[in-house]
């Protein structure tokens, strides 16, 4: 790849040496961190003559190891283990602990037990004057972490020990979301779960949501017609990423003008991922968060499988909501019959805006058609998240 100008590798796991095009060798050090075992001629990473060279070291040493201090080691953790038997014996603490351990977890490589630490004390134990928002599944709180960084913790209402039986497919799926790194999806830092406190922490993006806006005339008309089709854009590429992306495919189940959040751009960025999926692991019921029904698949009255096209249909209402400025209501329902037909489009377009240029009219009917086809009460006659994007990249 000759042409390639930059490359970004960083927090992939990747080893052996790097290649010797330009990009590579004038690629930065941050480029490359986060894999163990890269090397090569950049500043910052070893010589690859020196992983070879431990390799090499590595295994002369091998057996002398063996012979000499593994027989010691063991000695020593079996003294070490009777030790610590005892002290568990003395202590009743040390059995309290180990089974707030067992009703505890955490999701993530990078999360742990000090940020969780951190947060219960940096809230006050989440007061409600750290409180910057409430929604059926929890309440957010901002808070800075004595490192410096802000981040959004999503305290969950309820999170019951029942609730994790058999819900080993969710967890993979939630720990995908936190390797997400993309544009348009509001990062996920980890997810601690307890019968204490269970909560979701999330970069802060300061900004406010695309449902507020909506409501408010005088900022609905700074959001233009090519503010909104590139708000929709943007979702659509979040929901593709997320589909199609990766591995296990990521469903978010709440897609919503109140969980895209715009930034001082008014770029669109996808939240509350893995919340939906987390607290409705059970598959004998489904409960909808509050304020959300009319934004549920038509699937959902009759079956618990929440599936990709499920955040399809979903997104079909949110493109209705971002041009007509407001929830499609009696629109909406004409649109979802299979025999329906199109509306003309100033039914359509939100009042509130000057009517488009007939290229950008022609651009909203591209996208109408596509929401349209999203509204399918089959989800099998629906359209995959990566042919939406293609349609609206054409």
């Amino acid at each position: 790849m000759h042409g390639l100008l930059s490359i970004d590798m960083s927090y992939n796991k990747l080893e052996g040496p790097i290649p010797s095009n330009k990009a590579f060798q004038n690629a930065s050090i941050e480029a490359f961190q986060g894999n163990k075992g890269l090397c090569g001629n950049v500043p910052g990473l070893q010589p690859c003559n020196f992983w070879s060279n431990k390799r090499t070291s590595k295994r002369s040493h091998k057996m002398l190891f063996l012979i000499i201090f593994l027989p010691l080691c063991g000695v020593f953790f079996g003294c070490l283990g009777v030790f610590f038997f005892l002290q568990k014996r003395k202590d009743p603490k040390a059995e309290q602990s180990d089974q707030e351990d067992d009703e505890s977890f955490l999701i993530s490589s990078s999360f742990g037990r000090i940020m969780h630490d951190e947060i219960i004390k940096a809230t006050d134990g989440f007061d409600a004057s750290y409180c910057i928002g409430k929604g059926g599944y929890g309440s957010v709180y901002k808070t800075s972490l004595p490192s410096g960084s802000v981040v959004a913790v999503k305290k969950l209402h309820s999170f019951h020990d029942s609730e994790r039986t058999g819900q080993e497919e969710y967890m993979n799926e939630i720990r995908a979301s936190t390797e997400i790194r993309h544009l348009n999806i509001v990062k996920l830092y980890g997810v601690f779960l307890s019968a204490i406190y269970s909560f979701l922490v999330y970069e802060y993006l300061n900004g406010v949501n695309l449902a507020t806006i909506l409501k408010n005339d005088k900022e609905a008309k700074e959001l233009d017609w090519s503010k909104r089709v590139n708000i929709i854009k943007g979702v659509a590429n979040a929901l593709f990423y997320m589909h199609h992306n990766c591995s296990p495919p990521i469903v978010h189940g709440d897609i919503t003008s109140k969980n895209i959040l715009l930034d001082s751009e008014y770029e669109a960025h996808v939240t509350d991922i893995g919340t939906a999926k987390l607290l409705n692991n059970d598959s004998s019921h489904w409960t909808a968060p509050s304020g959300t029904h009319n934004h549920l698949a038509p699937e959902l009255s009759y079956t618990t499988k929440v599936s990709e096209k499920c955040d399809v249909y979903s997104f079909g209402l949110v493109v209705l909501e971002v041009v007509k400025g407001k929830h499609p209501g009696e629109i909406f329902f004409s649109m979802s019959s299979p025999s329906s037909q199109m509306p003309l489009l100033e039914d359509i377009l939100d009042q509130r805006l000057p009517t488009p240029s007939p290229q950008v009219q022609e651009e909203l009917m591209t996208i109408v058609k596509v929401a349209t086809t999203c509204l399918h009460s089959n989800p099998q006659f629906r359209p995959t998240m990566h042919m939406i994007s293609e349609i609206l990249e054409a």
